[in-house]
């Protein structure tokens, strides 16, 4: 395991509370609400001026900032009357900083802005900009003004009012929000730790978050970490890995005896692995386009930097020996669970991995009886557009969702940090200085940079941070060590203990109670529908995504209270079943209108597998074959999203 860590410069920001987003990064309970401030057009001018640009001063610049971009235009030494590539999007920014000169005459004041625009080959590069404030005879004045500059700019991006007529100061920022990371090194085929070091860490300290970093070195030891933890310690935990990590995480925090509040703690994921369905939905959210492997890591560290949080719906999974996990996923039953089983035998590949083995069972094609029951959604939401109208089965009440919204027990070691948390040796490295780069570093000592400033001549810079460190920050006040394994079951618990040959997945001690399930084996309710049949496929997801590309469900959001029920009965040809998943691509397999397709919204579930042999998965794990049954807790967990997306221009 190890850990990483970095404390910079501008924070977020206190709860801006919304219907789709939470500007919080802390613990605030979901019943307090503030005023939100009130809203600005995208182009309302919010500052203006001239400044030089380093390292060539004598090219001046006027920079406009509005909600949404900084506007730049050439003045000097050739004015542009319309000018090119001066619009820098927000949405595409990471972070700002502070900075001043090594050379005591220069009474110039200095701030950069990290940007990853899209490039001609769609890819995201990262680019910088920095701007001489030199408009004032005395450093002060100059450096007060580069301050304001870039503490409206975080405040922007981290959804932080600003005063309608009052002065612009450092002070309106809050301390940097502490992430706890958690990292597998051998997600997507070995290359999270590498994407990690490459792009997560820089990214994160250019947005002046505090993080500890902590590798993972085996299965489930990311649930045991979180169960040891001080929560109130941590504004956020983010994996970097494929989804299991976060499934790991959140049961870990529903295992704890404290879990109703350590539910809260909003989680965040990092798409550093194969299976990257919830990063994807977090990318749709954030109204970016599709997108795989870096490109969709780096939307999502965007995304991540930005701040804010999302409710979460989270299904309770109660299996056949009575245990129970839960799940932010899918459950699912017969071709997509055998795919994703099978697909373990070819980890080395990848994401291909799961193309590889959806041709191999497509070539095998199996159907599996058994028998589905459902809740069905309390109030029938509007019919679905044209374009995804959704097939009604014969006698299932088939409800027709609404459509989506448009959106443009090892100790720990190999550890780095600079937050203070007691580690049983040394830290190896700090994210401060990954390779001693001496031109110029971030507020808070952030990755060093120095290929992005000027030539031999130019004069050094070095970090001014606007939020000067104070008794109370992260770096002064000693965090509680990380204990790992689970704390004691209360006696009341009322599920079984982990069987001794270790299911796939543990017991859940904690967690709210299944108040709309009847005990497996007993008789199901009224007002329950139930269909027996041949099924080539069920899947019960919560998000939009199964994939980072493969939109299942594209009405689902992150909190809607339902369970997406889709099933596919037997009878399906295998061009049939293929097409559906080639259209899963855009979300537009229900607009196929391939009579073998069913779908229905419910608020809980039964499945009763038939056929003695089979396997069954929980967020892509495997678990015990046999009945299961499983219930929606609206809003149980808490999601690190970002802010929600308003259709993104991109070139």
């Amino acid at each position: 395991m190890g850990i990483l860590d970095s404390d910079s410069c501008p924070p977020s920001s206190p709860q801006r509370p919304d219907q789709e987003l939470t500007w919080s990064w802390g613990h605030r309970p979901r019943s307090e609400a503030m005023a939100p401030p009130p809203p600005l057009a995208a182009s309302t001018p919010l500052l203006h001026g001239e400044f030089g640009s380093y390292p060539d001063p004598s090219l001046r610049l006027a920079l406009t900032l509005t909600p949404q971009a900084l506007h730049i235009q050439k003045l000097r030494p050739k004015p542009e009357a319309r000018p090119r590539g001066g619009l820098v999007l927000l949405a595409e920014v990471s972070g700002c900083c502070t900075l001043r000169s090594c050379n005591p005459s220069d009474s110039a004041a200095y701030f950069c802005i990290y940007t990853y625009p899209r490039g001609r080959r769609k890819g995201r590069r990262k680019a910088t900009h920095t701007f001489q404030a030199d408009g004032a005879a005395t450093y002060e004045e100059n450096r007060a003004e580069a301050q304001r500059w870039a503490t409206a700019l975080t405040c922007l991006l981290r959804g932080l009012p600003l005063p309608g007529d009052g002065e612009i100061t450092s002070q309106l920022l809050p301390r940097p929000p502490r992430l706890l990371l958690l990292v597998n090194p051998f997600g997507g085929r070995g290359l999270a730790w590498q994407w990690c070091k490459n792009h997560v860490l820089p990214m994160i300290s250019e947005a002046g978050l505090s993080f500890n970093l902590i590798q993972t070195e085996r299965q489930n030891h990311a649930r045991e970490l979180v169960q040891g933890l001080s929560l109130s310690e941590w504004d956020g935990i983010v994996t970097l890995s494929g989804d299991g990590l976060l499934y790991e995480v959140l049961n870990g925090l529903l295992d704890r005896p404290d879990w109703e509040e350590a539910v809260k703690t909003p989680v965040g994921i990092l798409p550093c692995g194969s299976g990257n369905a919830l990063a994807g939905a977090v990318n749709q959210h954030g109204g970016f386009k599709p997108a795989l492997g870096i490109d969709l890591l780096l939307n999502c560290s965007l995304l991540l930097c930005r701040g804010g949080s999302h409710p979460l719906d989270l299904l309770s999974v109660t299996l056949a020996s009575g245990s129970r996990c839960f799940s932010f996923l899918s459950v699912a039953w017969g071709f997509v669970s055998d795919v994703d089983i099978q697909s373990e035998r070819f980890r080395a590949l990848g994401s291909a991995r799961f193309t590889l083995c959806t041709v191999l069972g497509l070539a095998t094609l199996h159907t599996y009886r058994g028998r589905l029951s459902y809740l069905p959604a309390t109030v029938e939401p509007a019919s679905p557009t044209p374009a995804h109208g959704l097939p009604r089965a014969k006698s299932e009440l088939t409800l027709a969702p609404a459509p989506a919204p448009p959106v443009a027990h090892s100790p720990l070691h190999r550890s780095v940090s600079d937050l203070p948390l007691p580690l049983p040796q040394p830290a190896l490295m700090s994210p401060g200085s990954p390779e001693p780069l001496p031109i110029l570093s971030l507020n808070g000592g952030g990755p060093e940079l120095a290929g992005d400033w000027g030539g031999a001549g130019d004069a050094p810079l070095s970090p001014d941070p606007l939020v000067p460190s104070s008794p109370g920050s992260p770096k002064a006040a000693l965090l509680s060590p990380i204990i790992e394994g689970a704390p004691e079951t209360p006696a009341s618990s009322e599920f079984l203990p982990p069987t001794p040959d270790g299911d796939p997945v543990a017991v859940s001690p904690g967690g709210p109670l299944d108040h709309l399930l009847p005990p497996l084996g007993t008789p199901l309710p009224p007002g329950w529908v139930t269909l027996e049949g041949d099924f080539v496929l069920m899947l019960a997801i919560s998000p939009s995504h199964l994939g980072a590309d493969l939109v299942a469900a594209p009405h689902a959001r992150f909190d809607d209270g339902l369970v997406h029920l889709c099933w596919v009965r037997g009878g399906i040809s295998r061009t049939a079943l293929l097409r559906l998943f080639l259209a899963m691509e855009h979300g537009s397999h229900f607009s196929l209108g391939c009579p073998q397709l069913c779908y229905a919204p419910a608020r809980a579930f039964r499945l009763e597998p038939l056929t003695p042999r089979g396997v069954l998965t929980v967020d892509g794990e495997q678990v015990e074959y046999g009945p299961l049954q499983a219930q929606v807790h609206p809003g149980l967990g808490t999601l690190l999203t970002g802010p929600p997306g308003h259709s993104v221009r991109e070139p």
